[in-house]
């Protein structure tokens, strides 16, 4: 049995995840990922996604990492991180070059000179290149190929998507890893990670969105025909719910956190008018008696914000309410009561929770959606490391090209950011 260990790491703004895996043989044969740790423990430091204070993001990782070597008793040397907030950008790209060969045969470094050639895009200033996904090939004017290994052809192309993200934001994150003295593998997009583990290849297929509502960003990724088509992060989130309700009921961020825990649904016309909430035995300092009609209309009119948000990204690209698959909302976010329900209205589309598929674990906490993108660091890294299992993202970047090659430019960075 393979002891390798992939660890998976997800700084967020209202807290820091460490899910860790190991790969046990699966049922079916081959091999799968057992999760045998998953840490949550309160963020410092970050807000929307991104570093704001060094030392204080670099204490709350630290402790993310001590719970979750206590609790798996291995020690944890390297991760793969997520990178996420609204300086993200995706764009599309194509790559164009000559099979030079006599046979006119295409083969891997073919593919890879042309996947070089789509990250020849002329990227914002200061802002490096995160990842290049292959979408679909094109062989002599033959469009949708997947893999054009072994084809024949003397003009290939590419298309592609670029994701990429602010410098100084990838150092900050890099350099706060670091100094708690964990490598990195490599930086994943946390959205594609998030999809690694909660969609199935046949909801690719179909088309299908993933929205990840987090505590002060909402990120979703668009699929179709087993392809990315649209990434966006969009600077709104869960606790823009908990602000609404401490300015409605003027009351502290604290005690509206707990009322939007314990009280709150996205679905108004479900709560009695006689339903009331004590903020007292919230944490308020006094006794005070509030409607919950009132909570849940200052819910839902948020919630339906970040919905249309959503929703205009899909008209962007003619997909609002055309997606077979339909959503799969995952994040904290989509722990809120009846946010199924309000999802369906808003979307007119399937809507279901995102939980990960092709994992093992005895964790209740693996099921949380919280948890989402750090359990889809653990697979993706189990994907570039070509470890069978279930086929995912991360699975275009070990075959199209060495690793090495696609990150080469971070790893520089990574070492010049080392202490």
């Amino acid at each position: 049995m393979s002891e390798e260990i992939f660890t998976g790491l997800d700084v967020g703004t209202y807290a820091i995840r460490v899910a860790v895996g190991r790969l046990v043989p699966s049922p079916e044969g081959g091999e799968q990922i057992h999760i045998i740790g998953a840490v949550e423990v309160p963020s410092a430091g970050v807000s929307k996604g991104t570093i704001t204070n060094l030392e204080d993001a670099v204490s709350s990782i630290s402790r993310a990492l001590e719970q979750a070597e206590r609790i798996t008793g291995v020690p944890l040397s390297k991760a793969w991180v997520g990178i996420n907030g609204s300086h993200i950008l995706s764009q599309e790209s194509r790559g164009v070059i000559g099979v030079g060969r006599s046979d006119g045969e295409i083969r891997d470094e073919d593919v890879e000179r042309s996947i070089e050639a789509a990250r020849t895009v002329a990227t914002p200033t200061n802002y490096e290149i995160i990842h290049v996904i292959p979408k679909s090939f094109t062989v002599d004017g033959q469009r949708g190929v997947k893999d054009p290994v072994g084809m024949n052809g003397i003009r290939l192309e590419v298309d592609a998507i670029i994701i990429q993200g602010l410098g100084s934001q990838i150092k900050n994150l890099t350099k706060a890893v670091y100094r708690t003295g964990l490598d990195i593998e490599d930086l994943v997009f946390s959205i594609l990670a998030t999809a690694d583990a909660v969609v199935s290849e046949r909801q690719k297929e179909l088309g299908v969105c993933v929205v990840n509502i987090g505590a002060s960003t909402t990120s979703l990724v668009v699929f179709e025909e087993g392809d990315v088509l649209h990434t966006a992060v969009l600077p709104i989130g869960s606790d823009h719910v908990t602000s609404d309700i401490a300015i409605g009921l003027r009351t502290s961020i604290e005690v509206a956190e707990q009322v939007k825990l314990h009280h709150a649904t996205c679905l108004p016309d479900d709560v009695q008018k006689k339903e009331e909430i004590n903020l007292g035995e919230m944490g308020a300092p006094e006794e005070e008696i509030v409607g919950r009609r009132f909570v849940a209309d200052i819910t839902e009119a948020r919630v339906q914000e970040i919905f249309e948000h959503v929703d205009r990204e899909l008209k962007k690209i003619d997909r609002s309410g055309m997606l077979p698959a339909g959503i799969i909302l995952t994040g904290g976010g989509a722990k809120l009561s009846g946010i199924l329900d309000a999802a369906k209205v808003a979307f007119r589309l399937p809507v279901s929770i995102g939980t990960p598929i092709g994992v093992t674990s005895v964790i209740d906490r693996v099921n949380d959606p919280s948890m989402s993108t750090a359990m889809g660091l653990v697979l993706w890294g189990q994907h570039i490391r070509g470890s069978g299992g279930r086929r995912g993202i991360g699975d275009l970047f070990s075959k199209f090209g060495d690793m090495g090659k696609i990150t080469s430019g971070f790893k520089k960075i990574f070492q010049s950011l080392k202490p």
